[in-house]
């Protein structure tokens, strides 16, 4: 198992992450069934990021991500996630209670990925810190594809009952505990035995580190555009018309325009030894802010180049992903690694509750024009990174 540790953790970190938008692909459903409106699908995605935001606070300010397994966290939370998602499908629904019983499974979702996503890329961390931006790439890219999967197992399934592909996400998660388990914690980075607890304080004062503070803000502005672009999308395919003109189904075509994100997130990890990841980032950035600004406009374009925008945009909204971790990462003092990735992840999260709120709530009135909302985020994000990306120009 130890021979290919990063295998088994990027594998580990699909199966876990297919919990995050699993409740996405019944969108169309509960709609239908329970009288949801875009807005509430979004209330949805973001008591999701609310449970992860705080339980990521509660990790950086306990400083449990660096006084226990990383492994033995990831699992617990794995199946704590698994079983929360399936009391959605089997216990939310109703017109009247759905809404309200959904958000708090889903609160519960996000509060076990806390214990999933951050401590997955610290697990990278452990095993192969000089290979960190590369196996972080292919760690995000597995989230990516993760957060697609029950697009695509919707897609394959589509007279299938909608508890399905959400149920289906469980099991996987549980697939994912055990390997982790299986797997164990890697020897790079050591655990503060009776250490006392990190504080809120001492976990911010990461922020005065120059390298940290410009990636943390890259980072901020990435996810302003990022989690919102990923709630939008099947909305936006089936208000652009393209799964009407394609012939295919909205969750097939979701599924690949927000799968191939993964496809950009290992790129940018192969180019990283060359170019460094900074560099990598902004590209990135700047790719997907020109997608925002341009697709508003190109809703007269012909469908295979309207689809053709959209997967580019797919991605590199997220190629940056894990190359402002890896940064991060490798400016921290190795200590405090685990606790001043997971204060970045809950601010990075609290700022996608902002634009997923805004955006589904706007969507219907906007139309394709809600793109234009999310640009502030990886504009900002350029400005934010500018010290790190501009000194390595020069």
């Amino acid at each position: 198992m130890t021979r290919h540790p990063i295998t088994v953790i990027v594998i580990a970190q699909l199966f876990g992450t297919s919990l995050w938008f699993s409740a996405n692909s019944a969108a169309d459903d509960l709609m239908r069934q329970w009288g949801a409106s875009p807005a509430d699908i979004g209330s949805l995605t973001n008591a999701t990021q609310l449970g992860f935001i705080l339980g990521t606070l509660a990790f950086a300010v306990t400083g449990l991500a660096d006084r226990f397994p990383a492994s033995r966290i990831f699992a617990v939370c794995a199946v704590l996630g698994a079983l929360a998602n399936a009391g959605f499908a089997f216990l939310a629904g109703g017109i009247d209670s759905g809404i309200d019983a959904g958000i708090l499974w889903r609160f519960a979702v996000g509060l076990s990925l806390a214990g999933v996503y951050p401590l997955g890329m610290k697990l990278v961390v452990s095993w192969e810190p000089e290979r960190a931006g590369a196996a972080l790439a292919w760690l995000v890219g597995m989230l990516t594809l993760g957060t697609a999967l029950p697009q695509g197992i919707r897609a394959l399934g589509a007279a299938w009952p909608w508890q399905y592909p959400i149920l289906a996400a469980s099991v996987l998660a549980v697939i994912a505990a055990v390997l982790i388990l299986r797997l164990g914690d890697g020897p790079h980075l050591k655990r503060g035995h009776g250490a006392p607890a990190i504080t809120l304080g001492g976990v911010f004062r990461a922020f005065q580190i120059p390298e940290y503070r410009a990636s943390a803000l890259g980072y901020f502005g990435h996810q302003w555009e990022l989690y919102a672009m990923w709630t939008l999308t099947p909305m936006l395919v089936a208000k652009s018309g393209l799964a009407a003109a394609l012939g295919l189904s909205i969750p097939a075509l979701s599924f690949a325009i927000i799968g191939i994100g993964a496809l950009g997130c290992v790129l940018g990890g192969h180019f990283t030894s060359r170019i460094g990841s900074a560099r990598i980032a902004a590209i990135a950035l700047a790719t997907s802010a020109a997608c925002c600004l341009v697709f508003p406009l190109a809703g007269g374009l012909p469908a295979p180049l309207l689809l053709a925008l959209m997967l580019l945009w797919g991605m590199s909204v997220v190629a940056d992903s894990p190359q402002f971790s890896a940064m991060s990462a490798r400016a921290c003092p190795p200590q405090i690694v685990g606790s001043a990735l997971a204060i970045q992840n809950s601010l990075g999260f609290a700022i996608t509750m902002g634009s997923i709120a805004l955006a589904t709530r706007l969507v219907d009135d906007w139309g394709l024009s809600i793109a234009w909302l999310l640009l502030p985020g990886p504009l900002l994000g350029l400005v934010g990174l500018a010290p790190v990306w501009r000194r390595k120009l020069q």
